[in-house]
C-alpha cells in the first residue's frame, strides 16, 4: 500500500527486453542502501518488486510482466527518464495523499500543461469506461502522485500542481501528448463494483 506522496526521483538506466517481459534498472540515490530484495517499491504509481539492488551503486532492478508493460507506460521509458519512487508505507507513520495501491489502471494523454504563476495546470483525458470514478475534489493518482481533481467534466480531469509537487517528481520533464499511468480511487472502484453486484 502506498500513499502518492513521491519520496525521490530515480533514473532509467536501460529497460532491457526479455521475450515477453522486461527488466527496468534505475539509479535510485540513497535510497538503494535501505531497499531489500523482494520489497515493493511504485514506479510511476505501479508497483513493483525489487530484484536486485546494488548500494554501493545505488541502483536497483525490476522485472515487468508483459501485463505489467501492456496497462502501463513503463514500456516506453527511455535511458536518462526520470520516474517517481515511492516505497511501501510503514506502520505507525503519519498518513498523507490517500489509499494507492500501486495497481494502475489505465494511461492517460496529456492534453494541457501550461503555467499560470507559479503554478501548473495539469489536464488529463478520462478513459470512458472509468468515467464516474473521479468527483470534483476528489483524489487521482496520476504517475505515483496523489493529486486533488480540481475540475471534473464528462471527458477530462484537471490539477493544479503547486511548485513543490513539479520541482520533486517527474511532472517537470512532461508536455502536452506525454501518457501517464493513472489509478482511480479505490473506495470510488469497490462503490461502482458493488453497485454493478446489486444490479
Amino acid at each position: 500500500m502506498f500513499t502518492g506522496l513521491v519520496e525521490t526521483t530515480g533514473k532509467v538506466i536501460s529497460l532491457e527486453p526479455r521475450g515477453e517481459s522486461a527488466r527496468l534498472t534505475l539509479q535510485v540515490g540513497s535510497i538503494a542502501a535501505e531497499l531489500t530484495d523482494g520489497e515493493s517499491v511504485a514506479v510511476n504509481g505501479c508497483c513493483l518488486t525489487v530484484t536486485t539492488k546494488d548500494a554501493s551503486a545505488q541502483t536497483a532492478s525490476f522485472d515487468l510482466l508483459m501485463q505489467t508493460l501492456k496497462v502501463t507506460s513503463l514500456g516506453e521509458l527511455q535511458p536518462g527518464s526520470l520516474v517517481n519512487l515511492e516505497r511501501a508505507m510503514a506502520i505507525g507513520a503519519r498518513f498523507g495523499g490517500h489509499f494507492v495501491q500501486g495497481h494502475v489502471d489505465a494511461t492517460v494523454k496529456v492534453l494541457d500543461w501550461s503555467e499560470h504563476g507559479q503554478d501548473h495546470r495539469l489536464e488529463v483525458e478520462i478513459p470512458s469506461e472509468h468515467r464516474g470514478l473521479i468527483i470534483p475534489k476528489g483524489s487521482i493518482c496520476l504517475d505515483g502522485i496523489s493529486l486533488t481533481a480540481a475540475e471534473v467534466t464528462e471527458n477530462t480531469v484537471v490539477c493544479w500542481i503547486i511548485p513543490h509537487t513539479f520541482q520533486l517528481t517527474n511532472l517537470h520533464t512532461k508536455k502536452p501528448g506525454d501518457r501517464l499511468n493513472v489509478e482511480f480511487d479505490m473506495l470510488g472502484k469497490y462503490v461502482r463494483e458493488l453497485m454493478r453486484a446489486m444490479k
